[in-house]
């Protein structure tokens, strides 16, 4: 097996799913309880990616990190070396592709929120931030969980965004997926099945742990 893609694949899952716990938890909240009435827009937006092909994704972002877009050109200014075909641009890329994996479960778990339980917090005199410390997130915690496990998973089965930002390069952009591939087209199959059953096992395990705690509370509220 390939460790090199391994390894960076797993560096990569553990940088977008900690950067989508905290981009997703306001974003979560405030699409469950805000009352704008255009905030379907929003959603439909960030539900995207489910829908979009890999591919179309990828290519926009690569459009809007290329090194003639403003954000290429104050990357390289910043950096001194573009931002496509980079470690970093994986990292962006992913982070708006598995954007709704974290969201939807996170205001799922939300949605399910007595707000009486918030008027009552806001009531004691307690700010928004204490409230959502100490009301909404230990009241959301399999569903912040489930968004976690989700977006790590998807991240680590991620191909076409990250060969369309990220191309092929060992041990910079060379992902676990892409590996795979690459190992089918060198007619290398042993490495290439060797590679997709590690990868087959753990997506299974990580499923495992989500419908773990999807089902626990209903397993409690039999008894």
């Amino acid at each position: 097996m390939d460790w090199s893609a391994i390894l960076l694949t797993l560096r990569l899952a553990a940088i977008v799913s900690l950067a989508l716990l905290v981009v997703g938890l306001p974003i979560a909240y405030w699409l469950t309880f805000s009352r704008w009435r255009w905030k379907f827009l929003v959603e439909a937006v960030i539900a995207l990616p489910l829908v979009l092909p890999p591919t179309v994704l990828g290519f926009y972002v690569l459009v809007a990190i290329g090194s003639q877009s403003p954000i290429g050109r104050w990357w390289t200014t910043l950096t001194g070396h573009p931002l496509a075909f980079t470690f970093e641009a994986l990292v962006l890329a992913s982070i708006l592709y598995s954007l709704p994996f974290a969201v939807q479960p996170i205001a799922s778990a939300f949605s399910l929120i007595d707000v009486s339980l918030l008027e009552a917090s806001a009531l004691l005199g307690a700010s928004p931030w204490r409230t959502f410390v100490r009301v909404v997130a230990p009241l959301s915690r399999n569903g912040i969980l489930t968004g976690v496990i989700l977006s790590f998973a998807h991240t680590i089965g991620e191909f076409g965004v990250v060969l369309m930002v990220g191309g092929n390069l060992p041990g910079v952009t060379r992902t676990v997926s892409i590996s795979i591939y690459d190992d089918v087209q060198a007619f290398d199959l042993a490495s290439a099945h060797r590679t997709a059953l590690a990868l087959l096992l753990f997506s299974f395990a990580m499923l495992t742990a989500v419908y773990g705690l999807v089902r626990r509370p209903f397993a409690v509220a039999r008894h």
